[in-house]
Parts: C-alpha cells; structure tokens; sequence
C-alpha cells in the first residue's frame, strides 16, 4: 500500500496498457486499484469469477452480447486517527491535536462497450476532534470526479481523451500528486489526451484545480484564479527504464511570497530518469521554474533522488535505501527576483505524512532500511537530516507553508527526524498503517517559538 501511496498510480497510469493479459490467456479476477476508475470489472462476465460477495454490483451487465459494457459500483473508506505536537512545530501559537479523519467514497463506473467509459465519484470528508480545521481536512458530501473518457486503438497506437473533474499523479508525486495523504484529495476540471505509441507515449492537458469549500453539499468549483497545464513526453528505454520530461505552466491570480506578490505565471521545466536492475532501483528527477510574480522574476529549482539496493537473496529482503532533495528558496529580500521554488501539488508521503517538511528552501538527505517479514507486510525505518538551502528564506512546512519568524533568522540547520511505518495488507481489499515521526528542531525554528515535534497516524482502509 505503500507503494499505491507513493508512485503506483503514475506506474499504472503509463503501464496499464502494456500489462493488459493476453487474449488467448484465461482473465484473472480484478482487485481494486488505488486509481478506482481504471479497474477492469469485465472479466466477470464469466460466471465462474464471480467469487466474492457483492460481485452483482461489482459487473452489471448492459448487453447479452458485449461483456465490455456494464456497470460497476464501487467504496472506498479510509479511517486515520492522528496525534501531532503541533502544525509548524508549534511556532505561531499552534498547539498539540489529536483527531480522527474519515474519508468516505462511492463511486458509478459505466462501459459503454470498449471505446467510452463515465466513471463519477462521491466523497465525503470529515475530521473529528481537530482543533484547526483546514481545507484539506474536511470536505462534506460533493462531487470528487465526474469525467467521460474514450479509448480507441489504431494500427499505430491508442489515443486516449478525458474531459471532466478527474485526477491525475506524475511519477514519485513529488511535485504533481493526488494528495492521498491528507483527508481531501486533488483534482482537476480537466481536458485531457494522450497518444501511446510502442515505447511512447505523449500527454497534453488543461486545468483548473478544484476549489474546496465545506459550508454546505456540493460547493465545490473550478478554481478559476488558477490555472495547469502541461505538454509531457515519456519513453521506455533500455528495456522497462523511464525517461519523462514534461513543459508546464502554472499561473495563479494574486500569489503571495515572502519577498513578494502579484499575478504569477510559472514556466516549469521537469526531467526525470527511473529504473530498476540486479537489484538497484533509482528514480532522479530535476526541476527548473522562470516566469514572474507581480514585477519579479522567478529564479528557481529543485532536485530529487531516490536509490536503493534489494538483498533479494536474503530473508525479509531488506532494501537500504538512500533519498537526497533540495529546493531552492529565495536568497535576497527586496531585489528583482524570487528564488522561492512551488512544489506545485506535492504528496506528503514522499517525505513523511506529519507534515513537517515542506519541498521549499531545504536540503534533505534521507537514508532508510526497508524489511518484508511477510509478502503482506512492510516495515521501514529512516532518519532524515534537513538544512535550508538559504538563510534568507523561511523554514518551510508542508506543502509551501511559511514558519514564521524564520525567514533570514538563525543557521541553515532545520533539525533530524525518525520515522518508522509499517504496512500490511490483510487482503487486496483491506489495508493497515501506522506511522510514526520524531522530529528535533534546529535554532531557527527554537528561536520562532517552536518545539520538537512528534507524530502518530493509525489508519485502515477498505476498497470494494
């Protein structure tokens, strides 16, 4: 699940064709997906598969002679019980919170035979217990996607289109994700399309992210002062290794930094190279941002990287693995230009979920050892060390948020975390988590009136 959490979706998203079985095979049975909308019910049209209760939901049929048009229904229900010290280390008066947050979804999946599908998704979203409600907390009965998509392959490739509120994740979800680890997830007012071709495949879409609101039932609207947009390439090389790189343009209406504010139109530039062999699994991916905020320029960039070696010969086949990143932040206040780097739309599960390390001004060196003592568990364990890239510029927290009383105050030391999680799926239906951070501040954030923190995060989820 844990792999669902970080880069399954992306994998899917550029993989599901090709791992499509064999017409001369017999189908297997479907599991549920982490992205629900591209499941694959149709293989109950075998009486034979429908094993497990509520499979008369699970494949409707529409025509006695097309098993490729049906209706699926489906769940999705995620419970969290947290305990975090404090948002932002306590700087700014926050204080201690525990609190349960659920996440509740149904979904309606409608083939109509193997070309068009509508996929509409409900969520609800609420947290109990919390003393700072933010918008990615809760979110009361709304429409979370509603899209129609088609499908049709020709002799040179398939073209794929989606037009609608949908979702969409690249790669680690370092920087474009569904933000599956807080209680809301993302999506987008969305047109889309893409061209798969032998080992390419070519992606272009406009966007307008959802605005969430939580003052009544379905509330929720395009964000018209915000725009995404993206012409992305991608290529299987060397066998199953990745190559991407992606041109967005992100442009927000009345953007504030710390040196600065204004309209701000975001060039993003964005290469990635990911693979696996004899045991090494490496993912690299760098980022360069230019346009301008107000009568600023933007200067800035980030790397990423994340390697690891599998002792596949070895019991509970331990990964040590290494994680280096850095993002730039502003180095000057009052010139011409803002360095401050935007993750754009950043998974918390790339670092941790307690949120307490933002993909801003930092450096991040991250090693860890991952165990298998089951097939169904995963236990890993790592400890992070985290520095400003600039003095100048804040301490940032998750996902772009300001300390205050950092910015050009203090060394560039953040501090050290621990972190231990464990996941075990108890079926392909039924996952646990529990997750756990220590982090021990540097000056800069003891100086603003902060603590070292702790976290705690207990989950279970269910997909039918």
């Amino acid at each position: 699940m844990r792999c669902a959490a970080l880069a399954c979706a992306a994998v899917v998203m550029f993989a599901h064709a090709a791992a499509a079985q064999d017409a001369t095979t017999t189908p297997a049975r479907p599991v549920p997906l982490f992205n629900r909308w591209q499941e694959n019910w149709s293989p109950l049209a075998d009486p034979a598969l429908r094993t497990e209760p509520g499979d008369a939901l699970k494949y409707i049929p529409l025509s006695a002679t097309n098993p490729a048009s049906y209706l699926s229904l489906g769940l999705n229900l995620r419970e969290r019980v947290e305990s975090n010290d404090a948002v932002g280390f306590g700087a700014g008066g926050n204080r201690s919170d525990s609190y349960l947050i659920q996440r509740l979804q149904i979904h309606a999946d409608l083939h109509l035979n193997q070309h068009w599908q509508l996929f509409t998704q409900l969520e609800d979203a609420r947290d109990y217990g919390k003393r700072n409600t933010t918008p990615v907390d809760r979110n009361p009965l709304d429409l979370r996607l509603a899209f129609l998509a088609f499908t049709n392959t020709f002799a040179a490739g398939t073209f794929k289109a989606r037009i609608g509120r949908q979702e969409f994740a690249f790669d680690l979800q370092r920087f474009v994700s569904l933000r599956d680890g807080p209680n809301v997830r993302q999506a987008f007012d969305a047109v889309w399309a893409d061209w798969e071709t032998g080992r390419w495949r070519f992606i272009g879409f406009i966007s307008q992210p959802v605005q969430y609101a939580d003052k009544h039932d379905f509330d929720d609207t395009s964000n018209r002062h915000l725009r995404f947009s993206m012409l992305r390439a991608e290529r299987l090389v060397f066998g199953t290794q990745e190559l991407s790189a992606y041109y967005s343009l992100f442009a927000r209406d009345n953007a504030r930094y710390i040196d600065g504010s204004g309209r701000e139109l975001r060039h993003v530039f964005d290469t990635r190279y990911a693979g696996a062999a004899r045991g090494f699994d490496w993912d690299i991916e760098a980022m360069a941002q230019r346009g301008s905020v107000g009568a600023k320029d933007i200067r800035a960039w980030a790397i990423g990287t994340r390697a690891g070696y599998t002792f596949t010969s070895i019991d509970w086949r331990p990964r040590i693995g290494l994680q280096v990143d850095a993002a730039s932040g502003d180095r000057r206040r009052g010139d011409n230009t803002i360095g401050t780097f935007n993750p754009l739309f950043p998974n918390g599960y790339y670092v941790t979920l307690a949120g307490y390390t933002g993909y801003t001004n930092f450096i991040h060196v991250k090693p860890s050892v991952t165990v298998k003592p089951t097939s169904r568990l995963t236990v890993m364990g790592a400890l992070g060390l985290q520095w400003r890239e600039t003095t100048a510029d804040a301490v940032y927290t998750q996902p772009n948020v300001a300390v205050p009383g950092t910015a050009g105050k203090g060394g560039r030391w953040t501090g050290a975390y621990g972190q231990l999680r464990a996941d075990y799926a108890f079926n392909a239906n039924l996952a646990a988590a529990v997750e756990m951070v220590h982090f021990d501040i540097g000056d800069a954030i003891r100086r603003a009136g902060g603590h070292n923190s702790n976290y705690l995060g207990v989950e279970l989820k269910y997909l039918w």
